[in-house]
């Protein structure tokens, strides 16, 4: 005598699918994580950050680096980083969309620049309605 009918048992079947596919969801998660902060963590240094990088072609950018307390402006091509001078810290400007920037920063600055900010209704409107 079956307990569960033939429709019962493909409400198991997917029950059972989608409970392994929400382990391995998580399993993955996890492992994405703890690779980051293990990167994260590698890549950690205090004597070398690069502060910005502008694209000029196709594979090559300049880009402005603090090595120590020296501020350096280097070309990087595919297959060389040349060096093309040093900048005094008075004239560094340090902000905007840096590599601390979280990622709601990055998104709100990036949708006042398009206008379809999202604005929150004022207190005074929600009353208007009601």
């Amino acid at each position: 005598m079956a307990l569960l009918t033939a429709g019962g048992a493909g409400y198991a079947q997917f029950i059972t699918v989608l409970l392994v596919f929400v382990v391995v969801l998580g399993i993955t998660a996890l492992t994405t994580r703890w690779i980051a902060n293990y990167q994260k963590q590698q890549s950690m240094n205090e004597n070398v950050q690069v502060i910005e990088t502008t694209r000029i072609a196709n594979n090559k950018y300049i880009q402005i680096v603090r090595a120590g307390e020296k501020y350096m402006v280097i070309a990087v091509c595919k297959d060389t980083v040349t060096m093309l001078g040093e900048i005094p810290k008075e004239q560094i400007k340090e902000g905007g969309c840096g590599h601390n920037s979280g990622f709601r920063e990055i998104f709100d600055k990036a949708m006042r620049k398009s206008g379809t900010a999202r604005e929150e209704p004022k207190e005074n409107q929600l009353h208007d309605k009601e």
